[in-house]
């Protein structure tokens, strides 16, 4: 087999493996690179491909072993974050910083929703947090479902959406902290 050959796959499998990428991952970007990465990997193991399967299936298992790298790598960079968040937060003992404790919130005339300005921050902070975190929250404050419809919906324990709700919780606090208290 040639590089000749994955000439003509590219023509041939491009279009669809563009589309299952991006129907994996949601990004056109993502899709583009994963696809792009699925081809060079293609070139340097053409040896291998023995012709027990088709090019396509081939090239398809390829690309499904490219997306899972993806997301094992999306999770491990998530862990770095958490722990600043938690950090930043908390003592080593699990107590609060000092300055870091929550202050109280005074009601007022207004709610903070209400205000236009806060409501930016609030997106910002929403939009900062990870992809799955973003939903949860979404999902359990703005259209009110309840844990066990999320868990059934996001394919999630009810342990993981807990922990995933807290973290969230904790991580907006911060945010909210930084852009709006302490601005």
């Amino acid at each position: 087999m040639t590089n000749e050959f994955i000439s003509q796959w590219v023509s041939l499998y491009t279009e669809d493996m563009f589309k299952w990428a991006l129907h994996k991952t949601s990004s056109h970007e993502i899709s583009e690179d994963l696809v792009q990465d699925t081809f060079m990997a293609a070139t340097e193991k053409i040896s291998s491909f023995k012709g027990d399967s088709t090019p396509k299936t081939w090239l398809f298992s390829i690309l499904n072993n490219k997306i899972v790298d993806y997301y094992r790598k999306k999770v491990k960079q998530a862990v770095p974050m958490e722990d600043q968040v938690f950090a930043s937060v908390f003592d080593a003992s699990g107590s609060w910083v000092n300055n870091r404790m929550p202050h109280e919130w005074h009601d007022s005339e207004t709610n903070l929703l209400d205000d236009e300005a806060f409501q930016k921050v609030l997106k910002h902070c929403l939009d900062a947090l990870p992809e799955k975190w973003n939903l949860c929250v979404k999902l359990k404050y703005l259209t009110n479902k309840n844990g066990q419809e999320i868990c059934q919906e996001l394919n999630l324990t009810a342990s993981n959406f807990w922990q995933i709700i807290h973290r969230a919780k904790l991580q907006l606090r911060v945010c909210i902290d930084q852009n709006w208290f302490n601005n």
